[in-house]
């Protein structure tokens, strides 16, 4: 029987880049997606093991492909089934969520697919504290794109919290899913940019995907999401290039948006019409 310090904690945050140095030589359930950005902010800590949700595995394996790159150190590492529990709410996630993948290192301390997310977290408690230089991340990315001028420019962030205060007016692509960290109102979108798009994360149980999309309309902001089956996610030029519209907001629909249509086609529309205003 492995033996398991009593004092190896499972703790919990909205998302890897809020984990503190608390989480050091613990465990961490992480409402983020498991792509290599979010393993990579939750492994930066010292950890024994962590779950991160599989935001419906989606395009290319996006939502899980933070798995290998935990493996490659050694480090257990899971997803929790988005259609179990809530992404963005780690809390949500060691109550309710289901394991959906494990990588080897976690298979080693008997963790699989089908247990709960708890159960699994237990089992992370006996691995070793994994400490050491990080393998180079990929991800993390910032593009402008080359559209024509005299209409609002186009930015491509992989993650929301890169939007910056020179971004106000423009539109917005980012890699990150439309949820709202712990379900609850935030200020993740400081910036206020005239659209913005995002993944849907594979929507998830209660929607918990797409739930920052209507928070937006208040504010006069466009907002999509791009079905995770069309792009991936973390991966704001692959949201752009190829994403189709799964959730838009009240907003979006008055502008002629609708699911099913590419995210750039909608770009382009939006951008001829408030070209024809300004």
């Amino acid at each position: 029987m492995i033996s398991v310090s009593s004092s190896v904690q499972i703790l919990a945050a909205p998302s890897s880049a809020s984990a503190t140095s608390e989480c050091h030589g613990h465990v961490l359930v992480s409402g983020s997606y498991g792509g290599e950005y979010n393993a990579y902010h939750a492994a930066k800590w010292g950890l024994r093991g962590v779950v991160l949700n599989d935001a419906g595995v989606g395009k290319n394996r996006a939502g899980t492909r933070g798995l290998d790159y935990l493996d490659a150190m050694h480090l257990p590492g899971a997803t929790a089934d988005a259609f179990t529990c809530h992404i963005g709410d780690g809390e949500h996630m060691l109550e309710n969520g289901c394991i959906s993948y494990v990588n080897q290192s976690a298979l080693a301390l008997g963790c699989e697919r089908g247990q709960s997310v708890r159960e699994c977290a237990a089992r992370m408690r006996a691995g070793a504290l994994i400490e050491q230089v990080l393998p180079l991340l990929s991800g993390g990315k910032r593009h402008a794109l080359n559209y024509a001028q005299k209409a609002p420019p186009v930015v491509c962030v992989d993650a929301a919290p890169m939007l910056t205060a020179d971004d106000a007016g423009s539109i917005a692509v980012t890699g990150s899913h439309a949820a709202l960290f712990r379900g609850r109102p935030d200020n993740v979108i400081q910036v206020a940019v005239r659209a913005i798009f995002f993944s849907d994360a594979g929507v998830g149980l209660d929607d918990a995907g797409v739930a920052r999309l209507p928070t937006l309309d208040p504010r006069g902001i466009i907002a999509g999401a791009a079905s995770h089956a069309s792009a991936e996610i973390g991966n704001a030029r692959s949201i752009h290039d190829e994403g189709v519209l799964s959730r838009v907001n009240a907003g979006a629909v008055a502008l002629g948006a609708k699911p099913g249509m590419r995210i750039r086609d909608f770009i382009i529309r939006l951008r001829g019409l408030w070209r024809e205003t300004a």
